[in-house]
């Protein structure tokens, strides 16, 4: 699987389906490396949880920072996205030699039946682009996923809800002042560390949450 086909397959969803895509390109290697902070880092095997993998980008990195016994379930809700992940899994080798340990599962994070908690759990939903209602109940459901002292690893692009907030009226306004709000209740309460990533297009802060 080229780079140049995850870059063709990520521009097709954001055409189609920009609500749940939210970018025009993956994410980059930096935001990946930072997403992926914790991963492989514990002296126990990990239980590892992506949401929103997409076309791999940040899964690929995971697999890079995995050890033997660590295991990996991607949650993905789009089919195109889901298809083309089992694809690269199955053709590419930096993917290919993890297969039996990466676990993909179509749908969404909130309806995941799994027969344990996860030591980590990354996400690359865009948040931002949710009902405010969406946004609570997928941070529910990520603290309920985690372990007693798991991390939550999520992005936000910098300065993106503010600026829309500035142009924005109604219910969209509305729905974006509830998004920050549910965001920022987590992170008042939780947040382990912050990192801002520059270099990504758009630039992004990652959050580690411990809840």
């Amino acid at each position: 699987m080229t780079q140049f086909g995850d870059y063709r397959a990520f521009l097709t969803q954001f055409l189609r389906n920009y609500e749940t895509t939210g970018a025009v390109v993956p994410s980059g290697r930096a935001l990946a490396s930072a997403l992926c902070r914790y991963v492989g880092t514990a002296t126990s095997p990990q239980r590892i949880l992506e949401a929103g993998p997409g076309t791999g980008a940040v899964s690929r990195r995971i697999v890079e920072r995995m050890r033997p016994v660590d295991q990996l379930w991607m949650v993905e809700l789009n089919p195109a996205f889901a298809a083309h992940l089992r694809s690269a899994f199955r053709t590419d080798p930096g993917l290919s030699a993890a297969a039996d340990r990466c676990h993909i599962v179509e749908g969404s994070v909130q309806a995941l039946e799994t027969d344990g908690r996860f030591d980590l759990v990354i996400s690359g939903l865009p948040l931002n682009n949710f009902p405010a209602e969406d946004v609570t109940s997928i941070l529910d459901a990520y603290s309920k996923l985690l372990k007693p002292q798991g991390v939550l690893s999520f992005f936000q692009y910098m300065f993106i809800r503010p600026a829309k907030m500035m142009v924005s009226t109604g219910s969209e306004r509305n729905r974006l002042k509830g998004v920050g709000h549910a965001i920022e209740g987590v992170l008042g309460e939780h947040e382990l560390a912050r990192e801002w990533v520059w270099s990504n297009v758009p630039p992004a802060w990652v959050h580690h949450v411990r809840f």
